[in-house]
């Protein structure tokens, strides 16, 4: 256990299985839990409650991390009272470079798995992939209901939809403010703002006290659709109930300062397109984040331009914002991307995915000549409004060079205010501990460095360091009288998405990655066992090892040390196969390794002739 001034920490010991916590069943003193029709409104008068007095003996609740502690992404966690365990999303990380040939990466099932029958739903807090994006995996092996906003269950829909589970998911909306029993958990939605529409923050009141997770937000005070983070209603809570434990996003912790106001990019957006009047503009956004799209038509309208959106996920939620009342974009400013290379350069904007530069997305086809839509020329204009997640910094810059090479001129993010944080920063987040006061504290969503950025500003803010724990993937807290513990370590790797493939492990990411990075020898042998003697070969192929043509008496040196080791094999007695194999393996590896100090991938072949 490491500390960071005085912060207790825990490190993830990954895939020792332990199970939950004993869950110890208390009396309610025959408290009964309020109705849907007597759910509190966000807008209660707190002053009409009185401090609620927690039960000295409650039932503990405990607290599991299975993703998004330690890194950007995979964001999942599990909450458990009375023997029910209900889900803080699932989500999904995009892979690092050394993730050969991976497409997504997603948290460890297991201890889901091991506790299927105690599941009994799922908090989605908003509709963005590292949040929902596992779901569509998940319930594959599982069935469980979601509840989330409208916007956010749409979103998840999607996936889901794409797996084939549509009809064995049952989606469950909420609103702003609503409180609701789920099995045994008295749980409150409360708004907040995001770069998506409709995220929300959940207050768990709990036997307890209240647990309040942020989910992903930001406190802008001029959001696009005036839907505010509820600090009333928060701050409410903190002054009569108290907040036992704060789960708050730690994203921006380090930056300095408060998160700019999403319609600050709406004056930038406006003042690019007057700025290049006359030319074609592109622009890509993370199709999920629907205000920057409005901005981005509200730029575009003001310029007598119609929309053409490009990408099915864009096409997907632009209709879908629409449809809820989300999106306003006239009918008549929009036009099928098919049509708008019979208009003016100076009357077209086009609103594409892969502002993340991935390889088939529409932007990324763009870059490299091969959008059957749209081909670039050197008058247009595109304007990247985004900034790279975590992990795709060099596939956004290959796709910008692209544009650049194609004759496009790029603004981005580097150059331009093009884009806003949907996360709250270091001034924010103090603010936000200023109002709930909590007791003890759990930074979550951030790398590591994130949440221990965020557990010292918590100190700043006057939680005490025993009160506050930097947990990690894997970890399990107890929230009990005693107050806030880690209790157990729970299986929390890496779960590697291939394709069709599905999960392949982490033995086949390490080839992969020593065959990109070394090779491969491959070593056909055939040999007669009875007698002791070779009968084919030693024959060498080699690829990404040496040169072959130039390399023929280093191959012929390997075959001579693998027959010379095979005939010793068989001077010491009778062997096998698996025998030979091993011989083989070490013969080619030791000389391969002292002649060119690389270590490729040895692959025996070795038949019995």
């Amino acid at each position: 256990m490491s500390t960071a001034d005085g912060i207790r920490s825990r490190r993830s010991r990954r895939a020792r299985p332990c199970g939950a916590s004993p869950v110890v069943r208390v009396s309610r003193d025959g408290a009964k839990p309020k109705s849907k029709s007597k759910a509190k409104s966000k807008k209660a008068d707190a002053s009409e409650k009185a401090p609620k007095v927690r039960d000295s003996q409650g039932t503990p609740v405990s607290v599991t991390f299975l993703g998004g502690l330690g890194e950007i992404g995979r964001n999942c966690a599990c909450i458990e009272v009375e023997g029910k365990i209900l889900l803080l999303d699932c989500g999904l990380m995009f892979p690092d470079l050394d993730m050969l040939g991976i497409d997504l990466v997603l948290p460890d099932f297991t201890y889901l798995r091991e506790n299927a029958d105690r599941i009994i739903g799922c908090i989605a807090t908003h509709g963005h992939e590292d949040h929902t994006g596992g779901l569509s995996f998940l319930l594959r092996e599982l069935e469980f209901p979601i509840y989330g906003s409208a916007l956010t269950l749409g979103l998840a829909r999607n996936r889901i939809e794409e797996a084939g589970l549509l009809d064995r998911t049952e989606f469950i909306p909420v609103v702003d403010g609503e409180r609701r029993m789920i099995g045994p958990f008295d749980v409150e939605f409360i708004p907040v703002t995001h770069s998506v529409p409709h995220g929300i923050a959940t207050a768990f009141h709990t036997p307890q006290g209240v647990i309040l997770h942020t989910g992903d937000f930001k406190l802008d005070l001029t959001p696009v659709d005036g839907r505010l983070t509820d600090l009333a209603r928060i701050g409410a809570i903190a002054s009569t109930e108290g907040i036992r434990l704060l789960l708050s996003d730690s994203t921006n912790a380090e930056e300095h300062g408060h998160a700019a106001s999403e319609t600050s990019v709406g004056a930038v957006l406006y003042d690019l397109f007057h700025r290049y009047e006359g030319r074609r503009i592109i622009t890509t956004c993370f199709a999920s984040h629907i205000h920057r799209v409005q901005q981005i038509a509200d730029a575009a309208i003001s310029f007598d331009r119609v929309i053409a959106t490009m990408g099915m996920s864009m096409k997907k939620n632009v209709r879908m914002a629409r449809e809820m009342g989300l999106l306003n974009i006239p009918e008549s400013r929009l036009m099928d991307i098919a049509d708008v290379g019979d208009l003016p350069p100076e009357k077209v904007c086009v609103i594409s995915t892969g502002s993340q530069g991935e390889p088939m997305s529409a932007l990324a086809l763009m870059a490299a000549n091969e959008n059957r839509w749209l081909t670039l020329s050197g008058t247009d204009v595109v304007i990247m409004s985004s900034h790279p997640i975590p992990g795709n910094e060099t596939d956004v810059s290959k796709v910008i060079d692209g544009l650049v090479r194609a004759g496009a001129e790029v603004v981005h993010s580097g150059i331009s205010d093009v884009h806003a944080s949907g996360h709250a920063k270091a001034e924010d987040l103090k603010m936000f501990l200023s109002i709930t006061r909590p007791e003890h504290f759990i930074p979550v969503h951030g790398e590591y460095r994130h949440l221990v950025a965020h557990a010292k500003l918590a100190r700043t803010m006057g939680v005490a360091a025993s009160k506050i724990i930097v947990c990690t993937d894997g970890d399990q807290v107890t929230l009990d009288d005693t107050g806030l513990r880690p209790t157990a370590q729970v299986p929390s790797g890496y779960l590697y998405v291939d394709g069709i493939i599905g999960d392949v492990g982490s033995g086949v990411l390490r080839d992969r990655r020593v065959l990109a990075e070394e090779g491969v020898v491959v070593v056909i042998v055939g040999v007669d066992i009875e007698h002791g003697t070779t009968m084919i070969g030693p024959e060498i192929i080699t690829r990404g090892w040496v040169h072959a043509p130039e390399a023929e008496e280093l191959l012929d040196q390997c075959a001579d040390q693998v027959r010379e080791a095979i005939a010793e094999l068989f001077r010491n007695g009778r062997s096998d196969i698996e025998n030979v194999q091993r011989v083989v393996r070490r013969a080619a590896g030791r000389f391969v390794n002292e002649k060119t100090k690389r270590r490729p991938m040895i692959v025996p072949v070795v038949m019995e002739a």
